[in-house]
């Protein structure tokens, strides 16, 4: 089978699966990008992330994650809800973590395209599939597959789509027809960089202080939040969005249509006070099978406290 026709095969498999983008790039060493990483690591912008210094190698040369590779397929699945909580008082959960955990949901599709892949091709691929749990640099793969530019929020950005995407991707041995980059098209807009409350952006954008991020310090950072960053957090108790919520690319943001991203009844309904006196047991059916559990009852409820006046 042609690189043309095995290419065509696998992308109209994938958005059949329900992904909205899939884009394809040779798998080689990244030099540019390695550059970058090393210094925003020696930078310390990663705070004690400290797991973004393992595997360096590895994060810039797919070859190293999947001996023998020859491609990296990039795909993007929307997670925009329709509806999101009612009460604007309430502590706030980022978009991409008010359903079922993604790693699992996303990881499910991407094996079963590598199965028919197999399937069609009549022989054993060798292939891993990727969601946001491995050293990849999955924004820069899919900058280089023409999903769209690095914003000056860091974030990868589709000019008809917006944001609001999971990245994940499949490193194979297998060739397909390549896609290229496309323009960058943030302009002179600099809204992402002044809404930010923390100034996590750079002055010029193109770079995350990962270390000041209202995300780092509400799901990575597992010790008390410091007082300084007090009155920062514009409510947001799991992640945040404000940076996407400001760039003018999300007027596009259509809702998603995968029911395993739908959010439990409670979560939308539930006000400040039933936050703020969460039980465990609460916690528990809100956010089964959730990314939020990542933060374990106590990461959530420290917080809630630190949002408290």
């Amino acid at each position: 089978m042609s690189k043309e026709k095995i290419t065509q095969y696998f992308k109209e498999r994938a958005y059949a699966e329900g992904f909205a983008f899939v884009g394809i790039s040779k798998a080689e060493r990244m030099e540019p990008e390695a550059k970058r990483l090393e210094e925003w690591l020696n930078q310390g912008m990663h705070g004690k992330m400290g797991y973004m210094e393992n595997h360096f190698d590895k994060r810039v040369d797919p070859t190293l994650l999947v001996p023998g590779a020859k491609s990296v397929i990039s795909l993007m699945y929307n997670y925009y809800p329709e509806k999101t909580q009612t009460d604007d008082k309430a502590p706030k959960i980022s978009r991409y973590a008010q359903g079922k955990d993604y790693h699992h949901v996303v990881k499910y599709k991407l094996k079963t395209l590598l199965f028919d892949l197999e399937e069609k091709l009549g022989h054993p691929v060798d292939g891993r599939c990727f969601v946001d749990s491995a050293p990849v640099l999955e924004r820069d793969w899919a900058r280089r597959s023409g999903l769209g530019w690095v914003g000056k929020n860091t974030l990868l950005i589709h000019p008809k789509k917006g944001s609001y995407y999971f990245l994940a991707e499949i490193i194979l041995d297998q060739e397909f027809e390549y896609d290229g980059p496309i323009k960058d098209f943030c302009g002179t807009c600099t809204k992402c960089i002044e809404a930010c409350p923390t100034d996590a952006i750079a002055e010029d954008g193109y770079v995350v202080d990962g270390s000041k991020c209202i995300s780092y310090f509400t799901i990575e950072l597992k010790d008390e939040i410091p007082s300084e960053m007090k009155g920062k957090f514009e409510n947001w108790m799991f992640g945040c969005d404000i940076c996407q919520e400001v760039c003018p690319w999300n007027r596009f943001s259509s809702p998603h249509q995968e029911p395993e991203f739908l959010p439990h009844p409670d979560l939308l309904t539930m006000n400040k006070r039933d936050w703020e006196e969460i039980s465990e047991d609460v916690f528990r059916k809100v956010f089964k099978g959730s990314a939020v559990k990542r933060t374990k009852y106590s990461g959530l409820t420290r917080n809630i406290n630190f949002l408290k006046e």
